[in-house]
């Protein structure tokens, strides 16, 4: 600030991670978007919170503090499935763990209110995004408010957020008060009954007490909340809570290329701040520092995944000369040795596709679960003319896909899977079918066994035309929302009679604001009203994981010959 000549800034910023100045963390992308608008910004990462002081570092701000738990909700960073606690933390320095406190959007923000009381404090990130409105907590076993009336903050962000920070932050500038924003999409305020100005198409949802004392009172508000994520045609939610109204703005508009292009062309340094040098650095940089985001969003609609009400289902991709000057960037880092660990983005083949009816409004909009969609525009070619542009780029020795993989996206088109397995993989494809029953899988919003073994014929046919011997590594999940033992029998059942050993079984985890949780919580499927079997005893759920924690037989190709003649053996 004094070598800037700055006595104040305009923004400060204060995160539960580390400082990474990559575009693929959360601070620095608002950071630097507030900075290309014009804005100061400073950010204090990982601040002690026992106390104000450190929200004192870079003084009152001109306009408002953002804060933001980070890049992982601050519970699930904290705390398994089991509920115990983890021993490190990726977004912190050298990995350790306890630099960030339990709700840190929550404590943040009363420390927040402590150290500048009557500074406008604005809440965003992936936990206050999933907690906008009432939610499940896992860790409390519970529904919770809103977390904006917790946080006591005067607006919440939801979604990706640089747009809606830059406009909020224009409009402070120009003299609004924070009270009177009320009409930015992607944002949740909150006024008291006898306050609030209805909008004429708004939709008021059960309220927080009627979700916290019916199961069905929170499905239902949780179907309202789900088919109102159109960015089109979605409309305004309010939802009582006691005396006080939580008013959700319709979703934001995608970014077009040229937006998405100009954030992630922002000058960041792709390094973590050197203040962590002594602690070895930030482990989080590096599965991302090589990487490339190609594109935003994900239609896939899993039911576990949280996606939908953060990213949102419409594909917002790059340009391909924006991502080839992303590669140049990456040229200019000294350690770069011509290798991109990934480009991609939630879900790595959906670049360039989407609907191919745009204008019609599917207010129950699946376009992959189950099953492909007719209306959506599953084309390759946009995807591989990039690919094939990064793996021209000077200096580029080879070009990983490291995001998951839709198997069941370009089932008829081999020309995918055909480069992929050519150029982007070393040996190993990892996929996630989830499970093989096909009521789970409903449940889910994934491919049934039928397209999984359709992808796998193709996988192996491709490997072998290509003489190359590669192998599909595949992630399994026990405890989902309607899986019994009968269905983790059938699962362990497919995985001994194919040879199948899985990379991972991983157990269900109800992260807030996704529909597997309120499934979880409820016992109840929102979408269709039905009952739904849940595994909730700790008993019952690591009887499901045993099942699969028994290795079946590798398959033939990767078992080691035997034979009675030790020196034959390799």
């Amino acid at each position: 600030m004094r070598d800037a000549g700055l006595s104040q800034l305009d923004i400060i910023l204060v995160s539960g991670d580390a400082y990474v100045d990559h575009p693929s963390f959360a601070a620095a992308m608002i950071g630097r978007s507030l900075e290309a608008a014009g804005f100061s910004t400073g950010i204090i990462a990982q601040p002690a919170w026992k106390s104000p002081d450190d929200f004192r570092r870079l003084g009152r701000p001109r306009l408002f503090f953002g804060v933001t738990a980070g890049n992982v909700d601050s519970m699930l960073a904290h705390y398994t499935v089991a509920r115990k606690l983890r021993r490190d933390d990726a977004y912190s320095p050298g990995g350790e763990a306890g630099h960030r406190p339990n709700r840190a959007t929550i404590v943040y923000s009363n420390r927040i209110r402590e150290a500048w009381p009557g500074v406008p404090i604005i809440i965003g990130g992936i936990e206050a995004s999933l907690r906008r409105l009432a939610h499940y907590d896992f860790w409390q076993d519970e529904v919770r408010r809103s977390i904006l009336l917790d946080a006591k903050a005067d607006l919440l962000v939801y979604g990706m957020g640089e747009a809606q920070i830059v406009a909020i932050a224009r409009r402070l500038r120009q003299g609004e008060h924070i009270r009177r924003l009320t009409d930015i999409p992607g944002t949740v305020f909150e006024r008291k009954r006898e306050d609030h100005v209805p909008t004429d198409n708004a939709l008021t949802i059960p309220s927080y007490e009627e979700c916290t004392e019916k199961p069905e009172e929170f499905a239902r508000a949780f179907k309202r909340v789900y088919l109102e994520q159109d960015p089109s045609h979605g409309r305004s939610i309010v939802q009582p809570h006691g005396d006080r109204l939580v008013v959700q703005n319709p979703p934001a508009k995608p970014l077009s290329t040229s937006e998405l292009d100009s954030f992630y062309e922002l000058p960041f340094e792709r390094r973590w701040h050197p203040q962590y040098d002594a602690a070895g650095g930030v482990p989080a940089l590096e599965t991302v520092r090589f990487s490339i985001v190609s594109h935003r969003g994900c239609y896939g609609d899993c039911a576990f995944c949280a996606l939908t009400f953060h990213q949102g289902r419409t594909i917002q991709s790059r340009s391909t000369q924006s991502i080839l000057r992303d590669v140049r960037a990456l040229a200019r880092l000294p350690e770069w040795r011509g290798v991109i660990s990934d480009v991609g983005g939630p879900t790595a083949n959906m670049y360039g596709t989407g609907c191919s009816k745009s204008e019609v409004h599917c207010r129950n909009r699946r376009c992959l679960a189950n099953r492909p969609c007719p209306n959506l525009r599953a084309d390759a070619t946009p995807l591989l003319k990039m690919l094939r542009a990064v793996r021209r780029a000077p200096g580029v020795r080879k070009v990983f896909i490291g995001s998951g993989v839709r198997f069941d996206l370009f089932l008829g088109d081999d020309r995918y899977l055909r480069e992929l397995c050519r150029h982007h993989i070393s040996g190993q494809l990892k996929i996630a079918p989830e499970h093989v029953s096909e009521g789970i899988l409903e449940i889910m919003g994934k491919p049934g066994l039928e397209a999984f073994e359709e992808f796998r014929k193709r996988f192996e046919k491709i490997n072998k035309e290509l003489g190359k011997r590669q192998y599909l590594v595949c992630y399994y999940m026990s405890g989902h929302p309607g899986c019994s033992i009968n269905e983790m029998r059938e699962l362990a059942d497919y995985l001994r009679r194919t040879g199948t050993r899985p990379e991972q079984v991983q157990d269900f985890y109800p992260c807030p604001m996704t529909l597997a949780s309120c499934i979880y919580h409820t016992g109840i499927h929102p979408l269709t009203g039905e009952g739904v079997y849940v595994a909730k005893s700790d008993r019952d759920k690591a009887a499901q994981r045993r099942l699969l924690n028994k290795p079946g037989r590798k398959p033939a190709s990767r078992r080691r010959a035997r034979t009675s003649r030790p020196e034959k053996r390799r």
